[in-house]
Order: structure tokens, then C-alpha cells, then sequence
């Protein structure tokens, strides 16, 4: 058995509006960062349907684990799997109902980590990330959907340089291509999690970013990722949720 410690912030940074949204679920072992696309109302807009999509999917869930999903479960995935994706593809369906008039461009992108008696999953559409701190060592769990990951893939060098082209996503949830990525998440004592939009993770890179992963609590972790965010220089929406592991 695992104890999970867990804690979310957010900072509008140096934009007008808060376009990311976060929930913190302990109590359905779920865990979610939105960074919505679109511009001020749009990218609100979006980024809060996400959240409150997989957070009633997740209620709903708890209440009912057999009730109808907007998918047909796959036996090859976890619960917490077929979770993420369920949620995912509603998330999908409310955003796609509501893009029209001056919401008509608005999408998001998201990671969503869920946990179970039988283990834990992450799903991730866009730039939003996931690291874990194991062993003193800070890596990606996830792999933006972005051109500059399709460059590498064919092993060419961007255009330009790839400052011109960090900020271009290849998914989101809203557009015609919103594909979940899945995968099943291995936890064990002493691991520090950290889901994130890009505001976070751009102005402190790596090395920032575990640094400030050896600190006592994740509520002291997530401030002060997001606060040193802002203070390194971060021009956008900076959100973090950090979850930390130990026995129970």
C-alpha cells in the first residue's frame, strides 16, 4: 500500500487571463492539468470543461464502475486506463458541442493521472507533461504532440531553430486530432510526480525543476515550482500538481 501526498497551484504569470486549470481529486485518485488553446475566454472555456469533464466522469465512476461509458472499455488496458481514455474522449465530444461563435477555435491539452487498488495510469493530449523524480534522477514520462517531436521522429532539424517552434502542437483536445497517449504508471516509495503545463516546465528546464522536488511536502513543492516559475522570467499560465509517494 502507498500513501500519496498531493497538492495543486496555479499563476496567471505575465498574461491577462488564466487559461490552465487543475484539479487535485485525492478521494478519486485523480489528478488533472488543462492548458487551454484559443485566447481568453476560449482558452478558459476549454481548459475548465476538461477538468470538470473528467472530474464528474471520475465521480460517476466511483459511484458506478459498470455504468455506461462513452467508449466500449478495452480489455487490453487497466481500469484506471480505460478511465483516462473514457474521460478523454468526452472531454472530446462537450468541447466539439460548445466551438462555435467566439468559442469556434478554443481546444486544450491535457495530462490526467488516475489511480487505483490495481495500480496507476496517465493519458496526455499536446504539451502538457508528466515528470517523476526517482532516485535523485528527474525524467519525461510523457512526449509532447508537437511538430518539433515529428522532426525528431524523421530526424530533421527544425526550421529556423526550435525556439520558433515550441509553442506548435500536433494534438488537442477540440480539433480533429485528439488521441489520447496511454500508458500504465509504476510507483513505488520516495517517487515524486509532477504534471504540468508548459508554463512550468519552460523557465526552470530540467535541472530547476529538480531541484525544487527534494522539499518536505507537495504542497511546498507545487509552491515553490510555480512561485520560481514566475520569477525566472515565465510569460505564461504556470500550473503544477505534485504528487508524492510513500508508505502507507
Amino acid at each position: 500500500m502507498l500513501r500519496i501526498d498531493s497538492a495543486g497551484q496555479t499563476h496567471i504569470g505575465r498574461r491577462p487571463h488564466n487559461e490552465d486549470s487543475f484539479c487535485v481529486q485525492p478521494e478519486l485518485g485523480l489528478y488533472v492539468v488543462a492548458d487551454g488553446l484559443g485566447g481568453q475566454e476560449g482558452g478558459e472555456v476549454a481548459s475548465r470543461c476538461v477538468v470538470d469533464t473528467f472530474v464528474g466522469l471520475g465521480h460517476r465512476w466511483e459511484r458506478d464502475s459498470d455504468a455506461a461509458w462513452p467508449e466500449v472499455a478495452d480489455p487490453r488496458r487497466s481500469r484506471e486506463e480505460n478511465l483516462l481514455a473514457a474521460c478523454s474522449q468526452l472531454a472530446q465530444r462537450n468541447l466539439q458541442a460548445q466551438r462555435v461563435g467566439r468559442l469556434s477555435e478554443m481546444a486544450s491539452t491535457v495530462v490526467a493521472v488516475a489511480l487505483g487498488p490495481a495500480g496507476a495510469a496517465v493519458a496526455h493530449v499536446g504539451d502538457s507533461r508528466l515528470y517523476r523524480l526517482r532516485g535523485g534522477k528527474l525524467e519525461p514520462l510523457t512526449r509532447d504532440h508537437s511538430f518539433l517531436e515529428e522532426l525528431k521522429d524523421v530526424g530533421m532539424e527544425p526550421p529556423g531553430g526550435a525556439s520558433n517552434w515550441r509553442h506548435l502542437i500536433t494534438r488537442a483536445l477540440g480539433t480533429d486530432n485528439a488521441e489520447p497517449t496511454l500508458q500504465r504508471l509504476q510507483m513505488q516509495p520516495g517517487d515524486v510526480f509532477v504534471l504540468c503545463s508548459d508554463g512550468l516546465y519552460e523557465p526552470l528546464g530540467l535541472e530547476g525543476l529538480s531541484r525544487r522536488l527534494t522539499l518536505s511536502s507537495a504542497r511546498e513543492m507545487c509552491d515553490t515550482l510555480v512561485a520560481d516559475a514566475f520569477e525566472a522570467g515565465g510569460k505564461d499560465n504556470i500550473t503544477a500538481v505534485v504528487l508524492r509517494v510513500a508508505d502507507a
